[in-house]
């Protein structure tokens, strides 16, 4: 049984983190902390545990083994490293940071302090996402030559606990990312995955297209991003992310090989198609993806206490993390400057 801290107790931490932890046999919550104390009380009583007062208090609990990092994105780095210094195992949320330097010390404290640092990228998770791996590997479409993976929705204003046009994801202090932290890097994260390949050199145009504030300003953040990824193994491909997808999300990955073409979570009818060169198809209906308004239990928060309760590296470790934040990072040096940037060489 591990003991659980929970830091922030925002909408993620809500309707993710709180109740998937309160839902396993191997997880008790301890307690929480908010700045908005009272958020951490309608937890403590809904769920049971304990209010802190101070971060600091939190994490000096002798009872909680590891903690969620669910704080704004510009928070994440230095409360996950004061946690890991603290001999807590830490389960921090996308984006891993907002800077590369940031993401590294991370890395590198949990190696210092000997605890285990996984990062939230739930996409991982998906069966479909999984078992296209699998195929792939496989070879059943042969070799891949190129991608287009895409995550849109009409934006971030009910995923807040303060929703509307003032949310925290607009707010570029806070969020320091718009839409390519927020949607850009679960695909940027998970085409590295499905492929089991690295990202080299990305070319990108980050923009705030229609986002606006109440007072009809444009939001201080990107709400749309358009990525080209080039790939160690030599394919080409698209990332895309928007919060302007104003009707039907869209959450598919297609994958071109040389045998045929892949497509998952493409079609609401069944979350894997695949058509080959020959005429021949292949259809398998595994799952559903969520989407922002219909939530599904992630499997996040389980992986990270089984990997506790075995001793062993959580998968989705922040090392591995690590170049998929190098492109992120890369695509705004790219967007900035109007160049291709090169990445993870």
């Amino acid at each position: 049984m591990k003991g659980i801290g929970i830091i922030g107790c925002g909408k993620i931490s809500q309707v993710r983190h709180i109740p998937e932890y309160f839902a396993n046999p191997n997880a008790k919550i301890i307690g929480y902390f908010d700045l908005a104390k009272e958020r951490a009380a309608q937890m403590a009583a809904k769920y049971g545990g304990k209010v802190f007062d101070t971060v600091e208090d939190l994490l000096a609990d002798p009872a909680i083994d590891a903690v969620s990092v669910c704080v704004a994105n510009n928070m994440h780095a230095d409360v996950t490293i004061a946690a890991l210094k603290a001999g807590k195992h830490v389960l921090c949320e996308k984006p891993m940071a907002t800077n590369i330097e940031d993401c590294e010390r991370m890395v590198a404290a949990a190696k210092q302090y000997g605890r285990y640092l996984m990062i939230g990228q739930n996409q991982r998770f998906a069966l479909a996402h999984a078992e296209a791996r699998k195929l792939i590997k496989e070879g059943l479409i042969g070799r891949v030559l190129s991608f287009r993976t895409t995550f849109g929705h009409s934006g971030p204003e009910t995923w807040s606990i303060t929703p509307g046009p003032g949310t925290w994801f607009f707010d570029k202090k806070a969020a320091v990312m718009g839409v390519l932290a927020d949607l850009g890097i679960h695909k940027t994260d998970l085409i590295q995955y499905i492929l089991d390949d690295t990202i080299t050199a990305v070319t990108a145009k980050i923009s705030t297209i229609d986002k606006k504030y109440a007072d009809g300003s444009p939001i201080g953040v990107d709400d749309n991003a358009i990525c080209i990824f080039e790939m160690a193994g030599g394919a080409v491909g698209t990332m895309v992310a928007s919060w302007t997808f104003y009707g039907q999300e869209d959450n598919s990955t297609i994958i071109y090989g040389d045998k045929g073409l892949m497509r998952i979570y493409d079609d609401p009818a069944c979350s894997i198609k695949v058509f080959m060169r020959d005429g021949t198809e292949k259809v398998l209906d595994i799952d559903r993806i969520q989407t922002n308004d219909n939530q599904t239990k992630s499997g996040v928060m389980d992986a990270f206490i089984d990997a506790l309760e075995r001793g062993e590296q959580p998968p989705v470790s922040a090392e591995t993390v690590l170049t998929a934040m190098r492109a992120i990072f890369g695509a705004l040096l790219s967007s900035d400057k109007g160049v291709r940037v090169e990445v993870n060489r």
